[in-house]
């Protein structure tokens, strides 16, 4: 679930700027803000989950949405009066998607938990990455998540079809911001187009938080539950990605990032005493399984013809 800021949900590389060699202490920084950054990102989503019964996931992701405009805000400090038509396209289609992905992953959090919610979401960012191979490998890998997604979709009398659905609808539309990611990346420099992006899609949701304001005031503790979401599954993610993309290798990059559902699931249990059966296990390892393998075979791929 960087979804939005990385990634889950976030700036791409392509808008960060490619990675750098760095000494070996600048890699192991990086891989240990890549390790906070993946925690952070799905503790945040545990404690906002909490602001459910109170706010709603509408509620929550609003909040969030507020928090994310804010940072990218400070951090790209955006002039929009500069952008042309031909940037200004994907920077609203990126504030719809952006918007949208958050909405529909935290309503399927609210619904079918943490661990289940984020694994589906990750197939997008996956069929994007297998969809552009050519490989046998690669299809094998799609195989692979192709069967962990049906089987945790299979019939049984305790499936909540709405929320898997919603968990799909969050995959689309994190694959849809990866392309769109793409394009506002060239067509705009630095993060200007994602702040303004993010900034749009808060406007969006400010509605959202007046009707609450009015019509049903939070309490105290459930705006601090949304802000902490905020925080932890936006702003320290985004400034954490703009870090590690400068000491490790993309590829690495990507391959770490197989480890959210992983993560998901595991502070789910821990933190939601949201507990999954084997099966589900089972089917989040082949998920993550296809991306690592994908994505190791590609570098090895990669070195030997190099």
């Amino acid at each position: 679930m960087r979804n939005a800021l990385v990634t889950g949900s976030p700036p791409s590389a392509a808008s960060t700027g490619p990675s750098v060699p760095a000494p070996s202490g600048g890699r192991l920084a990086g891989v240990v803000t890549m390790a906070g950054s993946g925690l952070s990102n799905q503790i945040g989503a545990a404690i906002g989950s909490h602001a459910f019964p109170v706010l709603g996931p509408l509620g929550v992701v609003a909040v969030r949405q507020y928090v994310a405009a804010i940072v990218l805000f400070a951090v790209g400090r955006p002039r929009p009066r500069d952008f042309t038509r031909a940037q200004w396209w994907p920077v609203l289609g990126l504030a719809v998607v952006f918007g949208t992905m958050n909405l529909s992953l935290y309503t399927a959090i609210d619904r079918i938990g943490l661990g289940l919610a984020v694994t589906l979401e990750f197939v997008g960012p996956l069929t994007i990455a297998l969809a552009a191979a050519r490989r046998r490998v690669d299809a094998a890998c799609a195989v692979i998540a192709a069967t962990g997604v049906v089987t945790l979709m299979r019939p049984r009398p305790s499936a909540d079809y709405v929320g898997m659905g919603l968990g799909l609808l969050a995959a689309c539309c994190w694959a849809s911001y990866i392309l769109l990611n793409r394009t506002v990346g060239r067509r705009i420099p630095g993060v200007q187009g994602s702040a303004i992006a993010t900034g749009i899609s808060a406007l969006m949701f400010l509605p959202v938080g007046v009707v609450l304001v009015l019509h049903r005031p939070p309490t105290a503790t459930a705006v601090g539950c949304a802000v902490a979401a905020g925080v932890l599954s936006s702003a320290v993610p985004y400034l954490a990605d703009l870090f590690t993309l400068r000491r490790v290798p993309a590829q690495a990059f990507g391959l770490f990032m197989s480890v959210n559902p992983l993560l998901a699931a595991l502070v789910g249990r821990i933190g939601l005493g949201q507990n999954l059966g084997w099966t589900e296990w089972t089917s989040i390892g082949a998920i993550v399984a296809a991306n690592t393998l994908s994505t190791l075979t590609r570098r090895w791929g990669e070195g030997a013809t190099s």
